[in-house]
């Protein structure tokens, strides 16, 4: 399994976990930009959100409730977060799998609006 967030999710390679389910698990970024950036992945292995199957796309709802619930457990929900789903290399994916940024704790500023 070359995928490492796939191997996090057997077990390989452990990390923080802050929630898990039957279809997505959340952790630490092991490269925080923010005091809360935690990361929510699916179980499935899907390469990005271009490779999202059209009956799958209830996970990505999901996923967002997930980090909103997150973002309440983390305390910045009233104070502001940012979610960031970036797809393909072009787009900033750096991990081969579908995967939900959850960042917060400080000031974001502003990139498109």
């Amino acid at each position: 399994m070359d995928c490492v967030f796939c191997q996090i999710i057997a077990g390989e390679i452990p990390t923080d976990i802050h929630y898990r389910d039957e279809e997505v698990i959340a952790f630490a970024d092991i490269n925080p930009v923010a005091p809360t950036h935690l990361l929510i992945i699916p179980r499935q292995h899907i390469p990005s959100l271009a490779h999202l199957p059209d009956d799958e796309t209830p996970l990505i709802g999901h996923m967002v409730k997930i980090a909103n619930q997150l973002a309440r457990d983390e305390g910045i929900s009233e104070s502001g977060y940012r979610l960031v789903i970036s797809s393909g290399q072009q787009g900033g994916q750096l991990i081969p799998h579908l995967h939900l940024h959850l960042i917060g704790g400080r000031q974001i500023e502003a990139t498109l609006g």
